[in-house]
């Protein structure tokens, strides 16, 4: 067997059939049937896989292959797992915890995960902020070019900093307000930089899509594209896919 078995996720059965997908360093990838579970996987070429972006691409393109040609029910499984035998997974994963997986495969039958991240440029934010609140601005005309006591720089800048604060949050009540309607659930991650402020995943049915991109579209113009918006509409369902929270 080498280094193992690597494995990118796991189907209810009867599971895939003739996908004839390449998977991580050009290997085969074969689906096995372990009591009632089918599992996506290739032979192992290194001990170890280490997280770069090639990868992580492979990892991903493997799943959202399969997911493509319809067998759209699966459970990702995290990147780099290996295993030695079969029997492993039998006793660590299907045994303890395959009511859980059944729970799981229930859920996102007929669903899919679309992902929404949103930035914001913090500069032309408080540009336009000064613009439009009258108060804000003539209190930094007021002050411009005057030598300021820490009381006054510190007041100045808390009442800036609820302001802004005040528009951030008003823009991430659009997109919940909008999005959150259409989906069964959603799952709001990391804000991964300091320009992001918003980092939802969505759980929607399958053929519903179309509406969630167009009301994704809505929004981009009725912020008249001052956001940077990237919408993921195909991805496999990590998010929703977590046994410990099931």
């Amino acid at each position: 067997m080498g280094y193992g078995l690597y494995l990118y996720g796991i189907f209810p059965a009867p599971g895939p059939q003739g996908l004839d997908l390449i998977g991580l360093d050009q290997q085969p990838v074969q689906t096995a049937a372990l009591d009632g579970f089918v599992f996506l996987y290739s032979e192992a070429q290194q001990e170890r896989y280490l997280t770069s972006r090639k990868h992580l691409l492979g990892h991903e393109r493997v799943l959202e292959q399969a997911m493509e040609r319809g067998f759209r029910t699966l459970l990702p499984l995290q990147f780099g797992l290996i295993i030695s035998d079969w029997e492993t997974v039998r006793s660590q994963l299907i045994l303890p915890r395959g009511d859980m997986l059944q729970h799981l495969f229930t859920q996102l039958d007929g669903q899919r995960e679309v992902s929404v991240k949103v930035f914001w440029q913090s500069d032309r934010e408080l540009e336009t902020l000064l613009q439009e609140n009258e108060l804000l601005r003539a209190e930094r005309d007021r002050l411009e070019g005057k030598t300021l006591s820490m009381d006054e720089v510190v007041r100045i800048g808390q009442s800036i900093e609820r302001a802004m604060e005040q528009r951030k949050q008003s823009i991430i009540q659009a997109f919940q307000g909008t999005l959150s309607p259409l989906a069964a659930a959603s799952v709001d991650n990391d804000l991964l930089t300091d320009t992001m402020i918003y980092n939802t995943a969505y759980l929607i049915p399958w053929d519903s899509e179309p509406d969630f991109g167009h009301q994704v579209e809505q929004l981009d113009k009725h912020f008249d594209e001052r956001l940077k918006i990237r919408y993921n509409n195909f991805t496999a369902p990590y998010n929703f896919a977590n046994i410990d929270e099931s």
